[in-house]
Order: C-alpha cells, then sequence, then structure tokens
C-alpha cells in the first residue's frame, strides 16, 4: 500500500521534512524555511499533520533497519599521517561493513 498516494507534494519531500523536524531540535517554522530555501513553498501546519501522520512509521522503518548494529559492531585502530603528523584513527563498524563512528586522535591514551 502506497502511503504517500494523492500527496500534493513527492515522497522525497515530505521523508525529509519530517526527518528535518524528528533528527534535529527544530519547529515546524524552521522546516518550512529550510524547505522554502530550496524551492520549495510548504505550510508549517501541513509539516505538522506529515510528522502526526508519518513520525511513527518512519521510526519504526529506521528501528528496524538499525537494530543489528547494536548487536555485533568491532573497533579497528590504525595509525596515519596527516600534515607531516601521526595520529590514531579509530572506527568502528558493525557486522554488515556500516561505519558506526570514527574518532581522531593524536595519542593512544586519549
Amino acid at each position: 500500500m502506497n502511503h504517500f498516494k494523492g500527496k500534493q507534494f513527492q515522497k522525497d519531500v515530505i521523508i525529509i521534512s519530517v526527518g528535518y523536524y524528528l533528527r534535529y531540535n527544530l519547529s515546524y517554522r524552521d522546516v518550512q524555511e529550510i524547505l522554502y530555501d530550496r524551492g520549495i513553498n510548504v505550510s508549517h501546519t501541513t509539516i505538522y499533520r506529515w510528522v502526526q501522520e508519518y513520525g511513527k512509521r518512519l521510526y519504526q522503518i529506521w528501528k528496524k533497519k538499525n537494530r543489528q548494529s547494536f548487536y555485533s559492531w568491532k573497533m579497528d585502530e590504525t595509525y596515519i599521517k596527516i600534515k607531516g603528523k601521526w595520529h590514531y584513527l579509530y572506527r568502528a563498524i558493525d557486522s554488515e561493513g556500516m561505519t558506526l563512528d570514527i574518532w581522531l586522535r593524536r595519542k593512544r591514551n586519549t
């Protein structure tokens, strides 16, 4: 079933605007302004309705997709040279090879 059928805006616009609201601590008017800067004229009340309609569903999809990364992950350490100075590069990866986090440190004990 297509949940976006009959909407005035494309699926991508709806997902991006709901994602901006949920991911970052933005108001509906802030999201409206961001979309307006990108050439999309949408009302803040429309964004509110999208969040109410699609917010829970998008969260469930995200949770289902990212569930695996919390169970199995590995830490990789390497020593690299940046602008003539040596640094430690740490990378956390999950079982599928997706990068979870990256740290760059000058000393190994930090």
